[in-house]
């Protein structure tokens, strides 16, 4: 957590006050409650009244997914199709496959390039043949594991043609990368506390009044009657301090970013034999210094190592001190080779030997080091160990 995050999040937590209750503490909390809403919507480029808040980002996507489907079929029962990207973190694509399975919504993975960046040709066509019965598309503002921006401009245009509404996973991106709700166009966003410097527990969803949404959970009518619970008042200013703190340091600090993942990748090129960047080829630094153009997060490098199991290399290097990952953490210790790679082509084998290496604010260049000593004797334990039987 970025230190003021953290103590905002303590003085809001030394109080009482359950911001429903109509006491005097209770509307304390309420006034740190609404106020945390009005900064991050002008933070967002959004309305305080769009900014729905939540328990996190798997549950904003929960919201997103399944509340605007339910509430499009209940407008149209023809709507049920919903598209989503193939790369798509599973917080979007298993509410999608729970949405085929109960309630027989038609899901369609959207194709993406070898960057893992969607092909809008492929979502054109889809909508040209099946706009009418469109619920929603869903496309994530930038991949988790490789790093890939995606032009949600264009997709949001696209679909707007047809009236369908965009949804976007933005967790990796806001803070990350300049976010505009307004200017996006888009209809809903998700984001979450604790990939920006506040805590974990917290995040929310960024939603259009006049956009249809059913509720997930039922219970008290918090959060306009879409998201019932006693809201975390203390989580609440803490998201909204470390968001404020993030994007106030973002442009130098995603050049900084940018500059350590490039020589770390760089580095591990020349050191490794085998060694292969996934996502898209990032411009340089100079590519942080236009982050409304970037194609890649400035923070994240993805790269896969032929002959290795991921987790090997993953544990070989968590004995020197090194924590990285063989992908998205919330499918750490499923040994199998990532979607995300496997929808942009890579070979399963190969897929199979991958290492995202996330960036952050208190990342150094000693660290950077550190990963490219260690790195070469790690590869070559790890190959010589051998694949996994599968």
């Amino acid at each position: 957590m970025h230190p003021d995050a953290l103590e905002a999040m303590v003085e809001v937590l030394r109080r009482t006050g359950n911001p429903s209750s109509l006491h005097g503490p209770g509307r304390a909390a309420r006034r740190v409650v609404e106020e945390s809403r009005e900064q991050l919507g002008a933070l967002l480029d959004a309305r305080p009244s769009e900014v729905v808040l939540t328990g996190g980002g798997t549950e904003a996507d929960n919201l997103a997914v399944k509340g605007i489907f339910w509430s499009r079929t209940a407008q149209d029962p023809a709507r049920r199709r919903v598209l989503v990207s193939a790369v798509e973190h599973h917080a979007v694509l298993d509410p999608a496959a729970w949405l085929a399975e109960a309630e027989g919504a038609e899901v369609v993975l959207l194709p993406v390039d070898a960057a893992g960046r969607l092909r809008l040709d492929a979502l054109e066509a889809e909508l040209a043949e099946h706009g009418a019965t469109t619920a929603l598309v869903s496309v994530m503002w930038a991949n988790n594991e490789i790093g890939t921006v995606q032009p949600i401009t264009e997709v949001v245009e696209l679909a707007h043609r047809y009236g369908v509404p965009v949804h976007a996973d933005a967790v990796q991106a806001v803070g990350h990368l300049p976010v505009s709700f307004a200017s996006s166009g888009l209809d809903a966003m998700t984001f979450s506390g604790h990939k920006l410097g506040g805590p974990v527990g917290v995040g929310a969803l960024v939603a259009r009044r006049d956009l249809g949404l059913v509720p997930v959970l039922h219970g008290g009518g918090q959060e306009r009657s879409v998201r019932s619970g006693t809201v975390d008042t203390a989580a609440a200013r803490a998201l909204t301090v470390a968001l404020d703190r993030a994007l106030a340091e973002l442009p130098a600090e995603a050049v900084r970013l940018a500059g350590l993942r490039d020589a770390l990748v760089a580095g591990a090129r020349a050191a490794v034999e085998g060694a292969v960047l996934r996502g898209p080829e990032p411009g340089g630094s100079g590519d942080a210094h236009d982050l409304d153009g970037a194609v890649r997060l400035p923070g994240n490098a993805h790269l896969t190592f032929a002959g290795c199991e991921g987790d090997s290399l993953l544990y070989l290097l968590d004995s020197r001190g090194i924590a990285c990952s063989t992908g998205s953490a919330c499918q750490a210790g499923v040994p199998q080779a990532s979607h995300v790679l496997l929808a942009c082509g890579v070979d399963p084998d190969e897929a199979r030997g991958a290492l995202r290496f996330s960036f952050g604010r208190t990342s150094t260049d000693a660290d950077v080091a550190a990963v490219l000593s260690a790195l070469p004797e790690v590869v070559e334990r790890a190959r010589a160990a051998g694949p996994a039987s599968r």
